[in-house]
């Protein structure tokens, strides 16, 4: 029986700035959209113009915290040049948060970059980690007396494979051997050369330099900041036989160690993001999220044990499914909860649980037809409708977990 509850535990839910704000044109993504390469994100959610009515949701639901992401492109629309209008804005975005006593979580780099930084090399750069560094000091000197918890980047092992080994994300660089399998590949157009496997490394490398450059100029700038990456952890596992247990020891290496070894002494906590889990060797049949994926919620309590090495406070900052019908979202939220729970009790030092995703949202290169959200958003009128499975998620938030 699990019946341990977390204390002082952060309960919410998680958006991202280009899939939910709109109006966002001068990113290598809306550059992607006019070129008929990604789906147009257009005005999204108008998250930017309406978040305080979407916090007002999230506080109805009972969260006592939120993750968010500041948009580089709105801060620093010129190389050196930081928008204080924008910058006053988020400061807005944050006291609405803080007004709600919702907990403030920014990560300051979600996919999207800067047009002027995508068109001169992103992070190909050799001054890649300069410049990302600087952005990342402006903004903690600018909001970090209304927010303690920032994270340099979102998922970057995810940024440098599907768009310098898949193709299928800006800018749009494919090795030939690699595939996604998800539809998108004929409407992005990849450019594909042997040479952009050694383009994918030098990214994956400068993606650390920029992340512990970010680090070293937070603190200095404000000591007592929580500074975090998030990582997304996709749990491979293997069957008996040896190759399929080196083929899952290699792939987790690849997906999850390479780069939290790399930053090694430059965070302060991490942020799982879970979604998948994979068994070489596996035969059985699973439950479909509308993403394809496997529904296995459980995972997400390896997920915690593999990070449990690294020896730092985690938090959940993403984790949930696709699921237009809400027929599996309140069984999945259940047992992904029990699950952290379960971690837990078994040692883990596990600070909050954030959803994925407050709203619906432009799912990337599949664009607005996949649902993430406990609250749907209709696009044509913008309507905001509170989907079954955010009360489920509000019952387990007021008992602060589940006792089985």
């Amino acid at each position: 029986m699990i019946n341990f509850k977390p204390k002082n535990f952060y309960w919410g839910a998680a958006t991202a700035s280009y899939q939910v704000e709109g109006g966002i044109e001068n990113t290598d993504w809306a550059k992607a959209a006019r070129e008929g390469r990604v789906p147009p994100c257009g005005r999204a959610c108008d998250h930017y113009h309406r978040y305080e009515e979407d916090f007002d949701i999230a506080q109805s639901l009972g969260h006592n915290a939120h993750r968010f992401s500041i948009e580089w492109a709105r801060i620093e629309p010129e190389e050196g040049k930081f928008d204080e209008e924008t910058t006053e804005h988020y400061r807005r975005v944050l006291r609405a948060l803080r007004d709600r006593n919702l907990e403030p979580f920014v990560t300051l780099w979600h996919f999207t970059l800067p047009l002027w930084f995508a068109q001169s090399g992103g992070f190909e750069r050799k001054d890649a980690p300069k410049i990302f560094a600087r952005y990342c000091q402006y903004i903690v000197e600018q909001l970090g007396d209304l927010c303690l918890h920032f994270s340099t980047m979102n998922e970057p092992n995810v940024y440098a494979t599907h768009g310098y080994l898949y193709g299928v994300w800006p800018p749009f660089q494919r090795v030939g051997l690699m595939a996604k399998g998800d539809g998108t590949e004929e409407r992005a157009q990849p450019q594909t050369k042997i040479r952009n496997y050694w383009q994918y490394w030098k990214v994956a490398s400068n993606l650390v330099k920029a992340h512990n450059t970010a680090y070293a100029c937070i603190k200095a700038a404000r000591p007592d900041t929580q500074v975090s990456v998030i990582k997304h952890v996709h749990v491979f596992d293997a069957n008996e036989r040896f190759i399929n247990k080196l083929l899952a020891r290699v792939a987790q290496y690849l997906q999850t160690d390479a780069f939290l070894l790399g930053i090694k002494g430059s965070f302060d906590a991490i942020g799982l993001n879970y979604y998948r889990s994979t068994r070489f060797g596996e035969t059985r049949n699973f439950l479909q999220t509308d993403m394809g994926w496997n529904a296995l919620p459980s995972g997400i309590y390896n997920a915690l044990l593999h990070l449990q090495r690294y020896q730092k406070p985690i938090f959940i900052a993403e984790a949930g499914l696709a699921d237009e019908d809400d027929d599996l979202r309140p069984q999945y939220l259940t047992v992904q909860i029990m699950a952290m729970q379960r971690a837990i009790q078994d040692g883990v030092d596990v600070r909050g649980h954030l959803y994925w995703s407050l709203l619906d949202n432009y799912e990337w290169a599949l664009g607005f037809e996949k649902r993430f959200g406990i609250v749907e958003i209709d696009y044509d009128t913008l309507e905001r409708k509170i989907r079954p499975s955010a009360y489920v998620y509000k019952r387990i938030i007021e008992n602060n977990g589940i006792v089985e």
